[in-house]
């Protein structure tokens, strides 16, 4: 008989764990082993059980990222897989994630049947992205030209978060130069002259969150 797939649930919602352990624990060969309430609490528990599929958020509250979390976990010889199950579909977090080694990318929408199918996707060491998410990766593929890369949304989104490029460069362990330059290039791919109108336009494109 196959050993059941064994899954670790990491979400800072006790209504969310508590649902997606019902559900797969409804599948016959899967195996919810432990749940983390923390990113923190999910790199530690990777290291030391374990698991073949780790479902993790992005957002913790104040705590560590769960891109973060996933390259943590991700960067150890033999560790678990990593399968993100999130609410954020904007560019800068699907980036991020994926860079971070995530095997897959789901939406929390997701039917239960996509979610299981992209659980044994994971585990079997293949790519398992939400249908939105592949069209997202497509199109940036598409136009090149006029797509901001990995730094320009990070830049974009901590500007959307009310930054300065003071604050923003010593985020980001960059000059204030690099980041001015950074908007520049911003500027003209979303074809705006400010601050505000480049949030605004990345925002209604989904490439940063609101």
């Amino acid at each position: 008989m196959t050993a059941p797939i064994r899954l670790l649930l990491a979400d800072d919602h006790p209504v969310v764990r508590a649902g997606l352990r019902a559900l797969l624990d409804a599948e016959p060969d899967f195996h919810v082993v432990a749940e983390a309430d923390t990113a923190e609490r999910a790199v530690a528990l990777a290291a030391t059980e374990t698991f073949d599929v780790v479902l993790m958020d992005l957002q913790f509250g104040a705590g560590m990222h769960g891109s973060r979390a996933t390259a943590a976990i991700t960067a150890r010889e033999g560790g678990p897989r990593v399968l993100i199950l999130t609410t954020y579909d904007s560019d800068a977090d699907i980036l991020a994630a994926i860079e971070a080694g995530a095997a897959g990318y789901l939406l929390k929408d997701a039917p239960p049947e996509e979610l299981a199918a992209a659980v044994r996707t994971a585990a079997a060491g293949r790519s398992a992205l939400a249908p939105a998410v592949a069209h997202r990766l497509m199109d940036r593929m598409r136009a090149p030209a006029q797509t901001l890369t990995r730094r320009e949304l990070e830049v974009l989104q901590l500007v959307g978060e009310g930054l300065s490029n003071l604050q923003i460069s010593k985020r980001l362990f960059l000059s204030q130069a690099t980041v001015k330059s950074h908007l520049v290039h911003i500027y003209a791919k979303l074809g705006v002259d400010s601050r505000t109108a480049a949030v605004a336009a990345a925002t209604s494109r989904r490439l940063i969150r609101p």
